[in-house]
């Protein structure tokens, strides 16, 4: 199966990281990709590293918090093709962390939730009609494995990230036989900017960075990979290793994994939303 070659596809995130590495993988593999960003000069300077590498690729401002922007989104891209996208990658997130549940305050957790989480749902919820009706096309939703690790001091991440996981594998048996298929990318630490870019405490900020650096794997390997396993109708890509060994581990023994979870927790360091640039 080869879905994800010559795809008509739109990226969100597409600035930089995951997303500039799925927009420039799928024009090498001779898609046209609609690359999305809340900022244009991300976006457009995506668009020219896929022009140099002799792609086609198209940017647009979308904050995808706004139903309405994403709605223009699906516009665009529809007037772009001449037709549905026949791939699109709900990539967009930010990081949080490094405060726990009852100090992190409203602000931070709609923030958080209206990008990682409404983000997706928005971009599910409209582009899914128009794939319907060409009986046709697929998702690929980018969670993390903050999804099913639920570690501590990262609530507003792990929901909206648990909240990915659980909208895909909806959506993956509602449409299951209809020409349209669904992956939800599960990632630990890729090399991009989340922590930089996110409201993180100054320490998680700093831990997070040394382990992208030491363990991250590149985004480019995460986008080929993924879109390999999109194409073999893979619901679920968890491309590393410590991943697959928590999604393991929390399932053959929940009460110990939550425990040790709970005691790694108590050693680590918190402070204020007001030190995470909130």
């Amino acid at each position: 199966m080869t879905e994800s070659h010559n795809a008509r596809a739109v990226v969100t995130g597409a600035g930089s990281g995951i997303g500039r590495a799925f927009a420039l993988e799928l024009a090498k593999r001779g898609g046209e990709v609609v690359c999305a960003d809340i900022s244009l000069a991300r976006a457009e300077e995506t668009v020219r590293l896929v022009v140099e590498n002799g792609g086609t690729a198209h940017p647009v401002v979308c904050d995808v918090a706004s139903r309405e922007q994403v709605e223009d989104l699906a516009l665009f891209a529809e007037l772009t093709f001449g037709a549905a996208p026949t791939l699109v990658i709900n990539n967009a997130g930010v990081g949080i962390g490094g405060t726990p549940v009852g100090d992190i305050g409203f602000d931070n957790w709609n923030w958080a939730l209206g990008i990682n989480l409404w983000g997706v749902i928005h971009g599910c919820e409209i582009f899914t009609p128009g794939m319907r009706a060409a009986g046709k096309g697929g998702f690929i939703n980018v969670a993390s494995a903050a999804g099913f690790a639920a570690a501590p001091l990262m609530g507003p991440y792990n929901v909206g990230k648990a909240g990915v996981m659980s909208l895909s594998e909806t959506m993956a048996a509602e449409l299951s036989g209809t020409g349209i298929r669904v992956t939800v990318l599960c990632p630990t630490f890729v090399k991009t900017n989340v922590a930089i870019d996110g409201r993180i405490t100054d320490t998680g900020a700093k831990l997070a960075g040394k382990l992208m650096a030491s363990t991250g794997f590149s985004p480019e390997r995460i986008a080929v990979d993924t879109l390999n396993k999109y194409d073999r109708g893979r619901l679920y890509v968890v491309p590393q290793i410590d991943a697959k060994l928590i999604w393991r581990l929390k399932r053959i023994a929940p009460a110990l994994y939550t425990r040790t979870l709970g005691l790694l927790g108590r050693f680590a360091p918190q402070e204020s939303t007001e030190k995470a640039g909130v």
